[in-house]
């Protein structure tokens, strides 16, 4: 065969194998090439919006480089409901004021009573009989109607006096007299060196103590005190709640423990608490459970036993309802005898309730009334003055 025949051949065999063999490599890597084209353009189609952005279903988590086919999820968030919005208390001057109205409106028809009695143009002894029954139906108190009248009986025979407005003058002498004008009525709340003010609740369910305890953080909290709340009152999960209810509308905060836990325990964390976190007072609302006199000691007594660890308590508040009249003086005397009262706290003294329980609760116990309540607002709490008690209980002369 021609030698360049032969070399044509060979060379046309060698170029065909290349031709084949690169064939065979092409093809896997234009497959490949074609599946990565195809990948790129899902991945592109899906971030331009084929799916919108609000139907994402909650918990989906969207990365800047996202994996085709794999979606990463998380829990969703907790939602926690929103706080209650902190309530601007009203300040004390015009508590007071709004307090004397109510108390003259609902009042003032005992102090017209008596001053229609004492302008008779002659005071004979059915008249007299007639104001002391007056007292006595407003829960003076047999001793202190009898003091009253005494002494009003001989100021008006000496005076000789039937002008109305001195004879309400002289009836206001002898009530501001019976109630103690010069009397302490101090609210020790003002913080040591140390430690905060520690004010004790303490009082028959259905007083209105947890409310009152409530309504004077809302007091400390208007006058620019910082305050703790302690729900002590282990035994009605209500109470608790309620507390913790005041705490969240005047800005505070609440320490309490498991229902039916330790009273004394929630008490001493309350007022650790309170010194660690500097507050000025810690406000402690304890059980009024009256099943025995013995329970009721043995309690409270724990609980001031493992606050004094702390310091000692500045305030022992003793809550009363004023509409149970001379029955809650019963009551009353029981917490005297288990635990150092330092103050009374008359609530509910409106139009459902005699105005002279402050006379005779006071003399009866022989602890001045610090605080008195007038209804059922947040604000229907002030430190109690015996002239303008008085004065709003007499009301306007004709």
């Amino acid at each position: 065969m021609d030698p360049v025949l032969i070399t044509i051949v060979v060379a046309a065999i060698i170029v065909l194998a290349a031709v084949v063999g690169g064939a065979a490599y092409a093809v896997p890597a234009l497959r490949r090439r074609a599946e990565r084209r195809q990948l790129d353009s899902g991945a592109d189609s899906a971030s331009e919006g084929s799916v919108p952005a609000d139907s994402v279903p909650a918990g989906t988590v969207t990365t800047d480089a996202p994996r085709p086919g794999v979606v990463e999820t998380k829990p969703p968030a907790q939602v926690l409901p929103t706080p209650p919005a902190v309530e601007v208390p009203e300040p004390t001057a015009g508590r007071l004021v709004r307090l004397r109205a109510r108390l003259a409106r609902s009042q003032s028809t005992l102090g017209r009573g008596l001053l229609t009695l004492l302008s008779r143009e002659h005071l004979d002894d059915d008249a007299w009989e007639a104001i002391e029954e007056s007292l006595l139906t407003a829960d003076v108190g047999v001793k202190p109607t009898g003091e009253i009248v005494e002494r009003l009986r001989e100021r008006t025979r000496v005076l000789g006096t039937r002008e109305v407005g001195e004879l309400r003058a002289l009836l206001a002498e002898e009530l501001v007299a019976a109630i103690g004008k010069d009397t302490d009525r101090t609210l020790h709340t003002t913080p040591h060196d140390d430690r905060p003010a520690i004010v004790l609740m303490v009082g028959v369910n259905g007083t209105g103590k947890t409310t009152t305890c409530g309504k004077l953080a809302r007091v400390l909290v208007a006058d620019g005190r910082t305050v703790l709340l302690g729900a002590a009152d282990t035994f009605r999960a209500a109470a608790a709640d309620q507390l913790t209810t005041w705490a969240s509308r005047v800005g505070a905060e609440v320490v309490r423990g498991p229902e039916g836990g330790d009273p004394a325990a929630v008490a001493f964390d309350t007022v650790k608490r309170g010194i660690q976190d500097k507050v000025d007072t810690v406000l402690i609302d304890t059980a009024g459970r009256l099943q025995n006199k013995t329970g009721l000691m043995d309690e409270l007594g724990k609980v001031k036993r493992v606050i004094s660890r702390h310091g000692e308590v500045d305030e022992t508040l003793l809550v009363l309802d004023a509409t149970t009249g001379q029955n809650g003086l019963a009551q009353a005397r029981v917490f005297t005898e288990v635990v150092d009262v330092t103050g009374l706290v008359l609530t509910k003294l409106d139009g459902t309730a005699k105005g002279g329980i402050v006379i005779a609760v006071q003399r009866e116990l022989g602890i001045p009334v610090k605080l008195v309540g007038l209804g059922e607002g947040p604000d229907d709490l002030a430190p109690f003055d015996a002239e303008q008690f008085v004065d709003a209980l007499l009301g306007e002369t004709a």
